[in-house]
């Protein structure tokens, strides 16, 4: 294998920034498709389903019709599905029809590599089983759900080698049943899920103490990898992996691309945690089934608008209205999402490697260069530092790689393996970068049990 140091990494920021494809994202439309889904009335999973304008039916039936405009717009680009199961549980104690609303922007070179983006359709109000209280969901989750719409239009106007996939999810709020369904339909698919990202409450910019924020975004992403078996778990604790999971490395992705490549847009807050204290999202089935994933969320929350009946008491007026949004704001998470699907769905996988640190004073790493890539990054972290530094990059001439298929083994520039972890990235011809697999156990962009095939 034939290979070189080049610079193609350190020019890609500049290059990315000149083509943003978030400009046509539009912050009217956004608050338009907020207040169309305000009207249904209340979207609670358990409402009618086939009532014309009022309920959960409804707002699926005009989440269709706006995937299939979009669609006509790009000469019929998306494939619209509809994954259902019925489900029963603690809040859906009769069972009911989960139904989710997909469109599928097939990628023209690997098609089963796939970036999610997602919000739930559905909203609640004080009591999560009042199926006929006005729950008007503005926020949690209109805004989201309006996102994803909006992401659909700026990117189906390109094309990418990987796939893109929109989804509307329902009954998050009775148990996060759409985000389950639509894990295992992507396992069905056979996907090769690169990243889901989960917007969910994206349209604010107060709290309910009173303090703004609209310059940050929240990224939560887990530790320990939820899918971990005892064996890996038990790896993790003598690799100091820890902080090493594919849903931290999207983290820590996406706040480089806030801090260097759009500096001037949103910003990164990183949440180490896999979602607020005692609460949850539809990203936490995919990263149950070793599929990673992250929650986009407001920097604060106003939990006076949020999971609560229309009303005032004692002079605090509370419910989930379009009146206590931030329309800018929402724009602005909206672009941040675009600019990343944009990258995410040009770059390749996170490529695999292996490392040898054990009883030798330099670490030593081998690459396995991979199809629609032109280098491979070798990142460093020292133990206790947060973020990734970059170490060496590693290109190849495609040709030589389809002819010869040859692992690269590189020296670590005496480095020792007990001081730093070391982590892989791979870059497109066109500069796009994917995030880092860290070279630890469960570190990997795959489930475990396929790593174990």
């Amino acid at each position: 294998m034939r290979y070189l140091l080049c610079l193609t990494a350190l020019i890609a920021a500049p290059a990315l920034a000149q083509d943003d494809p978030a400009a046509s994202v539009s912050q009217e439309r956004l608050q338009a498709d907020v207040e169309a889904l305000v009207a249904f009335g209340t979207r609670h999973t358990l409402s009618e389903p086939d009532h014309p304008t009022r309920g959960i039916g409804a707002a699926r039936r005009w989440g269709t019709a706006q995937f299939e405009e979009i669609s006509a717009s790009c000469g019929g680009c998306l494939e619209i599905v509809h994954p259902e199961r019925v489900e029963t549980g603690d809040r859906i104690p009769d069972g009911v029809l989960i139904r989710n609303v997909v469109a599928i922007q097939r990628g023209s070179e690997r098609p089963d590599e796939v970036v999610i983006v997602q919000g739930h359709i559905d909203s609640r109000g004080s009591d999560v089983m009042d199926a006929e209280v006005e729950a008007p969901g503005a926020n949690d989750n209109a805004s989201g759900s309006s996102l994803v719409l909006e992401a659909a239009r700026a990117l189906s106007q390109r094309q990418y080698p990987t796939t893109i996939v929109y989804a509307l999810l329902s009954g998050e709020e009775q148990g996060l049943f759409g985000g389950a369904l639509m894990a295992d339909y992507a396992l069905e698919q056979g996907w090769t899920v690169k990243t889901v990202l989960n917007n969910d409450i994206v349209g604010g910019s107060c709290g309910s103490d009173g303090y703004c924020e609209d310059a940050l975004v929240r990224v939560f992403s887990e530790g320990l990898r939820g899918d971990a078996d005892e064996q890996t778990q038990a790896g993790i604790r003598r690799w100091g992996a820890e902080n090493d999971s594919p849903s931290r490395n999207i983290s820590r992705w996406l706040w480089h691309m806030g801090e260097y490549t759009y500096p001037d847009g949103l910003q990164v807050q990183q949440t180490w945690r896999a979602d607020r204290i005692g609460r949850g999202g539809d990203h936490l089935p995919f990263l149950d089934r070793g599929l990673p994933a992250v929650r986009i969320s407001v920097a604060v929350e106003d939990y006076d608008h949020q999971h609560q009946d229309l009303g005032t008491v004692n002079g605090i007026v509370y419910g989930d209205t379009v009146e206590e949004m931030d329309f800018a704001y929402l724009a602005e998470v909206t672009r941040f999402n675009v600019r990343a699907l944009d990258e995410l769905a040009r770059a390749p996988m996170p490529p695999r490697g292996e490392i040898e640190v054990i009883m030798q004073s330099e670490a030593r790493i081998t690459l396995y260069p991979q199809q629609g890539e032109a280098c491979q990054v070798i990142w460093r972290r020292l133990t206790e530092a947060s973020d990734w530094e970059p170490h060496r990059e590693m290109c190849w001439d495609s040709f030589d790689f389809a002819r010869t298929g040859s692992p690269v083994i590189v020296d670590a520039d005496g480095l020792r393996g007990d001081d730093w972890t070391f982590g892989l990235s791979s870059i497109a011809p066109d500069g796009a970068e994917s995030p880092v697999a860290s070279l630890v156990p469960g570190g990997a962009f795959r489930p475990l049990a396929s790593e174990a095939e």
